[in-house]
């Protein structure tokens, strides 16, 4: 009855187990996973985001494929202002999300079939999103040694005759590392020798754990690229459904391309309303949350590195950027048996690094923008028990 598209696993993990038992018998948690930041404790301005909400215009419908200009133009004065990059708002397409964004641009450049390189680790949501495109994904893997680094023979062997883009995420959601200069250089040969469009994910790119702006993919014009982001991270406002593709590249693939964006994003119809009418005032909520992630996530590096530096037995790996941590531990068991002995009996919830696709045990990764109090005792407990 059902598309084979869909036929994943559906039955719960163990940890998911244990963590809906512990739940439903009250027991109080220490959630070292937290990634809603609508959850985090953080000072919102919300009477300026629901007055943001309730203008007249939202009462027309005016159905543009790529979003109303006036919100397109507000993202590319975000991108001069922050990045100091100068974007055609032609250029630019609004979606939902940056899942619906993948979900356009895998439509635009593969068949059924078709090969994606991903890096490795990385986010789960690329399995998901490839499946329903019917699209393969090839890993390639991200390197460490004193910071991560792309391996690029892998990359090079990974390449068939049905590979169709490379995704890059910048920085990369967990390991927090950057696309370097010297990366981008051989990005860019290694896609134009496959003929190869570049796909970026930079939805933390304003989360440069030095304060420092990095350079974004959206100038990028060796090679066809396109650039997705959105408020869920910018703004820290995932419920208000804002996101978009930036295209860039050589004149005759960027034409090209945005043709046919154009009547895929037609053919789902524009976002809502509201939201386009509201976004100067979305985009604009990051000068006050921010600051305040910012702070939130050096403090927490702070107090993993306080507590690590009393013993030998786990490491935190470097980071640049972003919102999460990756901690190595001593293999004694896989990581996910280690993450169910934590909840049990420390009441510790922490993800196992299989989830990020790691290649082997020995990590956990947490996120930076829990809480600091229970950041503080949920990593004393770990130690504990390791």
């Amino acid at each position: 009855m059902f598309s084979d598209r869909t036929s994943w696993k559906l039955t719960r993990n163990r940890l998911t187990e244990v963590l809906e038992d512990l739940r439903s018998s009250g027991a109080r948690l220490l959630d070292l996973t937290l990634s809603n930041p609508t959850h985090a404790g953080l000072r919102y301005d919300a009477p300026r985001i629901l007055q943001s909400l309730s203008s007249p215009q939202a009462m027309d419908y005016d159905p543009q494929p790529k979003g109303l200009l006036s919100a397109r133009a507000a993202v590319a004065s975000y991108y001069h202002t922050e990045h100091e990059t100068f974007l055609d708002p032609e250029h630019l397409f609004l979606t939902t999300s940056t899942s619906e964004g993948y979900s356009f641009v895998f439509r635009l450049l593969c068949n059924p079939g078709d090969e994606l390189l991903v890096p490795k680790p990385s986010y789960p949501l690329f399995e998901f999103l490839a499946d329903l495109q019917d699209v393969k994904l090839v890993p390639y893997p991200l390197l460490y040694d004193h910071g991560w680094q792309m391996d690029f023979p892998s990359l090079q062997k990974a390449a068939t005759s049905r590979t169709r883009a490379v995704v890059v995420v910048h920085p990369n959601n967990p390991t927090g590392s950057f696309v370097h200069p010297g990366e981008l250089d051989l990005l860019n040969n290694f896609s134009r020798e496959h003929s190869l469009a570049l796909i970026a994910d930079e939805v933390f790119l304003d989360y440069a754990h030095n304060r420092v702006a990095r350079k974004s993919f959206t100038t990028n014009q060796d090679v066809l690229t396109f650039t997705l982001s959105g408020v869920s991270k910018i703004s820290a406002l995932p419920q208000m459904k804002l996101a978009w593709i930036v295209t860039s590249g050589p004149e005759a693939d960027l034409e090209a391309a945005q043709a046919r964006l154009e009547i895929i994003a037609d053919t789902y119809l524009s976002m809502n309303a509201p939201v386009q009418s509201a976004t100067p005032a979305l985009l604009d909520q990051r000068k006050n949350i921010q600051p305040q992630l910012l702070d939130r996530v050096l403090a927490n590096l702070a107090e993993l590195d306080r507590q690590f530096a009393a013993q030998k037995t786990c490491q935190r790996l470097s980071v640049e950027g972003g919102w999460y941590a990756i901690l190595r531990v001593p293999v004694t068991q896989t990581d996910e048996e280690l993450a169910v002995d934590l909840l049990r009996r420390k009441f510790v919830l922490i993800h196992p690094g299989h989830f990020y696709d790691f290649p082997n045990d020995g990590y956990l990764v947490l996120s930076l923008i829990t809480p600091p109090d229970d950041l503080r005792e949920g990593i004393q407990r770990l130690l504990e028990m390791v």
